[in-house]
C-alpha cells in the first residue's frame, strides 16, 4: 500500500522538488498540501487542506518545506501524533528546538529523514566512497551563491536574516563531517553581514581541520560549490552537482520508505540534523 504523505509549505523549494517528487513516486500517495497561503498551494497537484490538523489526520508522513523556525513546532506536533517526518534542513531554528524534536521522534518510535539533498546524489556517494579510509589532514568547503540577490529565493526573509549558515551551511558541514570525521569543535567563525560571507574553522575527531566559506549574497551564476580534502592520501576535490534535486529526492524517498519498513533509522535521520544544528549554533555564537 502506498505511503500517504502530506506536504507542509508551497514555496519555491516545495514547487521545484518535493511536490513533483511526491507526485512521481510509485509508492507514495501524495495526499495533500497545507500552506499558510492556500492560494500558493493550489497548483501543486494534490488537494489543499484548510488546516495543519486536518492534513495530519489523513497522512502517515508529513514532509516539510518551510522555514526552520516554522518547521520545528509543526514537526514536533506531527511526531507526537505518531507521524513519520521528512524534514527540511536545518531541522529547527535553535538547538533547544532541535533537541525537543529529536526526542519526540525517538519517543514516538517514528522514522525521520533530513533533506540533505546532496547525500542522495550518485556523484556525492562516489566521492565519499572513494575518500573513505584514506588519510586526510585537512579539508575545505566552499559554497558561494547569489540566491538572495535575485531569483526564486530572493524574497525568503529567513535567508536574508540568518544567511548562508542556515541554508547551505548544513550541506557543507555534513559533507566535511562525513569525509573527515565527526565535527567536534568550532574553533572560529565570522560573518560579514553586508555580503553574508561566512568563514568557519572546524576541528574533527581524529585531528583533521577544515575551513568553510559560505555566502548567499555573492554575485555568481551558477553557484560555486567545492569540497576539497588533502593530506598523506594526496588531494581530492568534489564539485559535481549534476543530479537534479528531484532525482535526489526520489532516492531519499526510496530510502525513507525502506527505513519505515525496517524500523531502522537512516544515517540522515533527525539525529543527524541535531548534530548539524549544534555545529550551526556554535558557529553563530562566534559571529557578530
Amino acid at each position: 500500500m502506498p505511503m500517504k504523505i502530506g506536504l507542509v509549505g508551497a514555496g519555491p523549494w516545495a514547487r521545484k522538488t518535493q511536490a513533483p517528487s511526491l507526485l512521481a513516486h510509485p509508492e507514495v500517495d501524495f495526499t495533500g498540501v497545507w500552506a499558510r497561503r492556500p492560494e500558493a498551494a493550489a497548483d501543486l497537484g494534490a488537494p489543499v487542506y484548510e488546516s495543519f490538523d486536518a492534513l495530519l489526520d489523513t497522512v502517515d508522513t508529513v514532509a516539510f518545506a518551510v522555514p526552520p523556525a516554522v518547521q520545528a513546532g509543526f514537526a514536533l506536533r506531527a511526531a507526537r501524533a505518531g507521524k513519520h517526518v521528512l524534514l527540511d534542513k536545518p531541522i529547527a531554528a535553535t538547538v533547544a528546538e532541535a533537541e525537543e524534536l529529536a526526542e519526540a521522534v525517538t519517543v514516538a518510535g517514528v522514522r525521520s529523514m533530513v533533506t540533505l539533498t546532496l547525500r542522495f546524489a550518485p556523484e556525492t556517494r562516489q566521492f565519499l566512497a572513494s575518500t573513505a579510509g584514506r588519510s586526510w589532514a585537512a579539508g575545505s568547503g566552499t559554497w558561494f551563491s547569489g540566491a538572495t540577490l535575485g531569483g526564486a529565493y530572493s524574497e525568503s526573509q529567513w535567508r536574508h536574516d540568518d544567511g548562508a549558515i542556515l541554508d547551505i551551511g548544513p550541506h557543507v558541514f555534513d559533507l566535511l563531517d562525513a569525509a573527515l570525521g565527526t565535527i567536534a569543535h568550532v574553533a572560529y567563525s565570522h560573518r560579514d553581514t553586508s555580503s553574508d560571507s561566512w568563514t568557519v574553522l572546524l576541528e574533527h575527531e581524529g585531528g583533521a581541520r577544515s575551513t568553510v566559506q559560505l555566502s548567499l549574497r555573492t554575485p555568481v551564476m551558477p553557484s560555486l560549490m567545492r569540497i576539497e580534502l588533502s593530506g598523506p592520501a594526496g588531494v581530492d576535490t568534489f564539485t559535481d552537482r549534476s543530479t537534479s534535486s528531484t532525482d535526489c529526492y526520489a532516492v531519499l524517498l526510496d530510502e525513507f520508505l525502506e527505513s519505515v519498513e525496517s524500523g531502522v533509522d537512516h544515517e540522515c535521520s533527525v539525529h543527524r540534523g541535531l548534530h548539524l544544528q549544534r555545529v550551526i549554533d556554535r558557529a553563530r555564537e562566534w559571529a557578530p
